[in-house]
């Protein structure tokens, strides 16, 4: 299920930012999230993306589809759109708005990882362990759960800002 760490993976998510671009609106921005964004650390190797669509996700989701992407996703917060050839994920992107984007949950911890080499290797070895005990990709998400609350809520407050639950679904 994980990964080594892919020195491919920051090009792979240059050819997600290309396509996403040329299938939506050209002036999005967008962004490497998820654990493949931290450099070195072990991951699945799914390209995690980060969107701000303006609030005009509607209006591209038609050409988004027709370029291979669908809705796949339960969370509830955003909508994220999935691209899987042959049936295997390869990218997943998250939509925000303007006003979700600069406290989006992913970015916070892409920024706060990168930055604070202990809690990656915590949210590595959470991610090592749940990998072990998981049965489907629900279970492993759930394993690393705690983890990712507990970082989360030091980035938080390092910038100031109140805890708030994590988990997006």
């Amino acid at each position: 299920m994980l990964a080594p760490y892919d020195p491919q993976w920051p090009s792979l998510f240059e050819e997600a930012r290309a396509a996403l671009r040329a299938a939506g609106n050209a002036a999005w921005e967008i962004e490497p999230i998820g654990s493949t964004a931290v450099p070195g650390m072990s991951a699945k190797p799914v390209i995690d993306i980060a969107v701000r669509s303006d609030g005009d996700f509607d209006d591209y989701r038609p050409l988004l589809e027709e370029a291979g992407w669908c809705v796949g996703s339960s969370v509830r917060t955003h909508p994220v759109m999935i691209f899987a050839p042959d049936g295997r994920r390869t990218r997943i992107a998250h939509f925000f708005t303007p006003s979700q984007w600069p406290l989006a949950h992913q970015r916070v911890l892409r920024d706060w990882l990168r930055t604070h080499p202990e809690d990656a290797a915590l949210y590595e070895q959470a991610k090592a362990d749940a990998a072990v005990s998981a049965t489907d990709r629900r279970s492993y998400n759930d394993g690393k759960t705690l983890v990712i609350q507990q970082i989360m809520d030091r980035a938080r407050a390092a910038r100031g800002l109140a805890s708030v639950i994590a988990f997006e679904k």
